[in-house]
């Protein structure tokens, strides 16, 4: 995800911020800022953190969709018998 282009340590990144914000601003690309070897931050432009906050909240409603469908759903074969026993119905036609 990350190219090492991309991975700073803190210390960089506080010794000149600007610079490291004037490159994320026109290259839309996150930096990894890391302490002590390991990534502790990760710095991106606001408009590109908007969308990806957009994405996954809309992956998370499709999830929970899906999610909702496979907890509630019936076959249609088993909606027809529950529909044709609550009504009284019995229809050969409707058998497929």
């Amino acid at each position: 995800m990350f190219n090492t282009s991309n991975i700073h340590t803190l210390t960089e990144f506080t010794r000149k911020p600007s610079e490291h914000i004037q490159r994320i601003s026109e290259t839309k690309q996150a930096e990894l800022l890391t302490v002590n070897g390991k990534g502790a931050v990760v710095v991106q432009d606001a408009e590109t953190y908007e969308r990806m906050a957009e994405l996954a909240e809309y992956a998370e409603s499709i999830r929970s969709i899906k999610q909702a469908l496979n907890e509630e759903s019936i076959s249609i074969n088993d909606f027809r018998d529950q529909f044709e026993s609550k009504f009284g119905i019995k229809d050969e036609a409707l058998k497929g």
